[in-house]
This record gives structure tokens, sequence and C-alpha cells, in this order.
């Protein structure tokens, strides 16, 4: 069985991966965005406008997102919704992001392998 390394730039993609399964649920903007993971994960990710907007803009370049200008409270709001290439990488950073979490909880339950690792 051939093993794969891990990508460590995953663990850095984090917002990427919340702002594609949010985008996948309805279109938001910005500051919406913010709120929302905010609001799923009860507080315990908050990532900032700073963050979050020029990801935002790196995915609708590399066509990831697409973007459309929407009213939205008397307020012209630019609105990201995932585009098939979004959803399909969305897919894969799912399953990526189910071996990383998988592969963790082996080591932080005293997986079976931990024993000969270190003897």
């Amino acid at each position: 069985m051939t093993r794969k390394r891990t990508n460590p730039e995953f663990i850095n993609g984090v917002p990427e991966l919340l702002l594609l399964r949010l985008l996948k649920n309805k279109p938001m903007y910005g500051y919406e965005l913010v709120q929302a993971i905010r609001l799923a994960t009860d507080s315990r990710l908050e990532f900032g406008e700073g963050c979050i907007y020029p990801l935002l803009h790196k995915l609708e370049a590399e066509k990831i997102l697409q973007s459309r200008s929407k009213k939205a409270n008397g307020r012209s709001r630019i609105v990201y919704t995932v585009t098939k290439k979004g959803q399909k990488k969305l897919s894969q950073s799912m399953n990526r992001w189910h071996d990383v979490k998988e592969a963790i909880e082996l080591v932080l339950q005293g997986g079976q392998n931990e024993q000969t690792a270190f003897t």
C-alpha cells in the first residue's frame, strides 16, 4: 500500500475548507462568511475579514468561486458561490481532512502502532 505524505499546507487550508463548505449551502458575502464560521463552530474558530477577503479573491481568481453583485439591506454586496471546479475541490479537501483527522485521532487515542514507534 502506497502512503502519501501529508500536505502541511492543508492545515493552513482550514479557512478555505470552511468557506467552500458554507458556500455550498448558500451564496454569501464576505462579512456574512466571517459570522457564519463563528456561529457554525460555536465561536471555537474565528477568522477576521483580513483572512477571509484575500482568500475569497484568490479562490475567485482560481475559478473555484464566482461572484456577483447583489443588493442586501439597501447595500450592494459581492456574493460568492461555489463553481463546479470548487465543488470538486471541496470534495477532495473534505476527503483529505477526514484522513488527517483519523491519523491525528490514532495518535491521541494511543493507536496500536504507538508502542512500536517509540521502542
